[in-house]
C-alpha cells in the first residue's frame, strides 16, 4: 500500500467520529435512550465488519464477479430503502430537526481534504478531488450558512432548504458516480493512470460504507419533510 502520512488516517478517523456524533445528535431527541444505544451499536458493528473485510483485502479484488464494491454500497442502500418503506420509520423521520440535518453536511469539508491527500498519495485520481470534477466541498462550506439563513427570524425558509438539498444531492451523486467509474473495474471511465484504489482500503472504506449513506439519508429525510410541508401548504390554500 502506498505510504500515507499518519495525519491523513487521523483526520479521517476524526471525520468518522464527527459524522457519528452529528447523526446521533439528530436522533437523540426523537428516540429513547435504549433505542439510541441500540442504533449506535448496530452502526458500530457494521463499521467493524466493513473494516475487517477491508483489512483482509476483500475489496481489493478487481476481477471478482459481481464487483465487491457492490457488497460495500449495496447493504446501506437496501437499508435506506427498507427504512423509508416502513410507516414507523417514515413517521420518525418526519419529526427530525431540519437544522440539525443540515449541519450533518459539515463533514463533507474534511472528507474533501482527505480525498485530496489520497490523490497526493496516488490512491485516487484527480477527478475525485475539488481540483478535478468533485465540487462536493461546496455543500459542506454552505451548510452552516444555509442552517442559519433557513431558520432566521423564527421562520423556516422551506424554498431555500429544498433547493439547497436538491442541489447537494446532485453534488453527492456526481462524486459517487465519479468514484465508481474511477475504480479498476470493467466499466472504468476515469483515472486510468491513477485509479481509485484507496476507497476500498481501511480506514477510508468507511467513506462509502458509512459517511456517504449518512449524508444521503439526511438529504432524503430533509427533502421528504420539505415536500410534505409544501404539499400541506398548497392543500390549505
Amino acid at each position: 500500500m502506498n505510504t500515507l502520512p499518519v495525519y491523513v488516517s487521523v483526520a479521517f478517523g476524526l471525520t468518522m467520529l464527527l459524522t457519528f456524533f452529528l447523526l446521533l445528535n439528530v436522533l437523540r431527541q426523537r428516540v429513547s435512550q435504549p433505542q439510541l444505544l441500540t442504533m449506535a451499536g448496530l452502526l458500530m458493528l457494521w463499521c467493524l465488519l466493513v473494516s475487517s473485510l477491508a483489512l483482509s483485502g476483500f475489496f481489493q479484488v478487481a476481477n471478482a464477479r459481481p464487483p465487491r464494491l457492490f457488497f460495500l454500497i449495496g447493504p446501506p442502500l437496501l437499508l435506506l430503502v427498507g427504512l423509508f418503506s416502513r410507516k414507523r420509520s417514515r413517521a420518525l423521520f418526519q419529526t427530525l430537526p431540519l437544522q440539525r440535518l443540515t449541519l450533518i453536511h459539515l463533514v463533507r469539508i474534511p472528507v474533501e481534504l482527505v480525498l485530496l491527500w489520497l490523490f497526493f498519495g496516488k490512491l485516487v485520481p484527480v477527478e475525485m478531488t475539488f481540483e478535478g470534477r468533485n465540487f462536493d466541498i461546496l455543500a459542506g462550506l454552505s451548510a452552516p450558512l444555509v442552517a442559519w439563513l433557513g431558520f432566521t427570524g423564527g421562520r423556516v425558509n422551506y424554498r431555500l432548504l429544498l433547493i439547497w438539498n436538491l442541489l447537494c444531492v446532485g453534488l453527492l451523486l456526481n462524486i459517487v458516480g465519479t468514484a465508481v467509474l474511477s475504480a479498476p473495474l470493467p466499466f472504468q471511465r476515469f483515472g486510468f493512470d491513477q485509479p481509485n484504489v484507496g476507497i476500498g482500503r481501511f480506514p477510508f472504506v468507511l467513506l462509502p460504507g458509512f459517511i456517504v449513506p449518512v449524508v444521503l439519508w439526511s438529504h432524503v429525510v430533509a427533502i421528504r419533510q420539505l415536500l410534505t410541508i409544501r404539499r400541506s401548504v398548497f392543500a390549505t390554500t
